[in-house]
């Protein structure tokens, strides 16, 4: 079958891939005919590349002697590839229809790229918790002030935002941010000069890093990003169903635009997510829902506040529910039977832990800690990525305040960032007024500060505070990862004591040149081995 060429590839190219891909050009698009290792290897760069992931798949594994990629993908293949997809498909809808079972739907699966989408939809399409694993294009690796094809700034232009004060508000945020990166990389590095042990990769990448963190909060919400997802069919059915029923516009449309990629390679597993029967009645029950609390829920009027983390609900009685869990498998008696010594038990489960990577046993989820945050959004959308947990946001906005970051100032460069965000916020308040609350969200700098609650137990808690005190993660979600962990030590002291590697320290000025550092020392290892 004869392919057609897209604009961003020639006759050549868009025959090779148009057997990988389910299109070539839109942006929402499925992976067919890879072989997982490949699948894994190209969404892992592709969150750091400013390239499409069809063209990372061009560039730097079809087109790369090194990568294996022929071999990887003809062993065992003849004939019609899709021949074989369509008799699984047809034998899966065999089986629902027989067993009417949702569970056989995640023995499916599907990689599922998502390209150009605002940040804002991009958390709606993370927010799903179990059975889809997603990966975004980075803020810390990737430029975002590239434009795109037509050069304008990329940020999400929909319809739904025909408003004035839009797109000068947002083209102000791209052009500081894009402004600032060279100076502000620039005096990182007189600030930070290359060490002995440190090569030229390394400490260019890090530094680059550091200036990119400091200038994410000029991103507007809007800011168009890519992402890799892969799941199983009932979690896609169900995204599907959400997005359906979404207060943005844009999240509605990729609703379609999924169902769409995913009925050409899984559908018999997404085939009721819209259809007249079930996803969208069940979309419409979401819609309703959502209106019906927002006529109910009590509207006080936001005010600044500083960034806090609030531990307002944990149970006094964690302690002893963690002991029994720890002893029930071991044991014949009745729950209510089971007592032990705390200190013994606690020293049996989690004594002898070596790393941080030695999880924590189950017994640790009895015990629960909900959380209130008042962090910036892009601190937010870092840790939305825990899915361990149960999480909602209240609407972006700027009635909380925004976050400058430390050292801007003494580089002269705080006057630019302050200004661009605060004509941010003036175009939000007409926006809001014109709009209403959801659209204006879109103008809204990752620098401003949202409310959020986290209810998680406390094996997450080991996992999410030693993951994220770690030297060389961000400051902003260092410090609401310090603060959960120490608000948790206050109340749970013995149950606390045992996440040794929570890093409660000031964490590395320039954050990532150990990390950078290790990399290249891992590269060195893999030269040397290869013949």
């Amino acid at each position: 079958m004869a392919v057609e060429p897209s604009s961003e590839f020639n006759s050549a190219e868009a025959v090779v891939l148009g057997r990988y891909f389910t299109n070539l050009d839109r942006p929402v698009f499925a992976l067919r005919n890879l072989p997982e290792v490949v699948k894994g290897a190209l969404f892992s760069r592709y969150s750091r590349t400013e390239k499409s992931l069809r063209r990372v798949l061009l560039d730097e594994f079809i087109n790369e002697p090194d990568s294996g990629f022929d071999a990887l993908t003809t062993t065992g293949v003849d004939g019609d590839d899709m021949v074989a997809v369509r008799r699984a498909e047809e034998f899966y809808e065999r089986v629902l229809v027989g067993y009417g079972d949702d569970s056989v739907a995640e023995l499916a699966g599907a990689h599922v790229a998502v390209e150009r989408t605002s940040t804002l939809a991009a958390k709606a399409l993370e927010d799903s918790r179990i059975g889809i694993s997603p990966l975004e294009k980075s803020t810390r690796y990737v430029r975002f002030d590239r434009p795109g094809r037509d050069g304008r700034f990329l940020y999400h232009r929909g319809p739904e935002l025909a408003h004035p004060d839009y797109a000068p508000a947002a083209d102000l945020l791209f052009e500081t941010y894009s402004a600032l990166i060279e100076p502000l990389t620039q005096a990182i590095r007189e600030r930070f000069p290359i060490e002995g042990n440190e090569t030229d990769r390394a400490w260019k990448a890090a530094t680059r890093a550091k200036a990119l963190d400091m200038l994410r909060g000029l991103l507007p919400a809007g800011t168009l990003t890519n992402l890799g997802l892969f799941g199983n069919g009932r979690a896609f059915e169900y995204l599907i169903t959400k997005l359906a029923a979404h207060e943005l516009y844009e999240c509605r449309a990729l609703a379609t635009d999924l169902h769409r990629e995913l009925s050409l390679v899984i559908p018999a597993f997404v085939k009721r997510a819209l259809d007249e029967r079930y996803g969208g009645p069940s979309a419409e029950r979401l819609v309703r829902i959502r209106q019906g609390t927002a006529r109910l829920a009590q509207r006080t009027g936001a005010s600044e506040s500083a960034p806090a983390v609030r531990l307002i609900e944990h149970d006094a009685d964690a302690e002893r529910k963690v002991v029994a869990a720890a002893l029930f498998p071991n044991s014949d008696a009745r729950w209510e039977a089971l007592k032990g010594d705390p200190g013994e038990v606690l020293e049996a489960l989690l004594a002898d832990r070596a790393n941080r990577r030695q999880r924590p046993p189950r017994a640790l989820e009895h015990a629960q800690y909900t959380f209130e945050i008042v962090a910036n959004f892009a601190a937010y959308r870092d840790l939305h990525r825990h899915r361990m947990l149960t999480q909602d946001r209240q609407l972006l906005g700027t009635a909380l305040g925004f976050d400058v970051p430390p050292g801007l100032a003494e580089l002269g460069m705080q006057e630019r960032f302050v200004a661009a965000v605060e004509r941010a916020a003036s175009a939000h308040a007409r926006m809001e007024r014109d709009l209403g609350p959801a659209p204006a969200q879109y103008v809204v700098p990752l620098a401003y500060r949202v409310r959020w609650y986290f209810r998680v137990n406390l094996r997450e808690i080991y996992h999410l505070c030693e993951l994220r005190t770690t030297p060389q993660g961000h400051p902003d979600y260092r410090w609401i990862a310090q603060e959960m962990f120490r608000r948790v030590s206050e109340v749970h002291p013995r149950l606390a004591k045992y996440a040794r590697f929570v890093d409660l320290g000031p964490g590395d000025e320039l954050e990532r040149r150990g990390s950078e550092r290790r990399l290249d020392e891992k590269l060195s290892a893999i030269d040397r081995r290869v013949p």
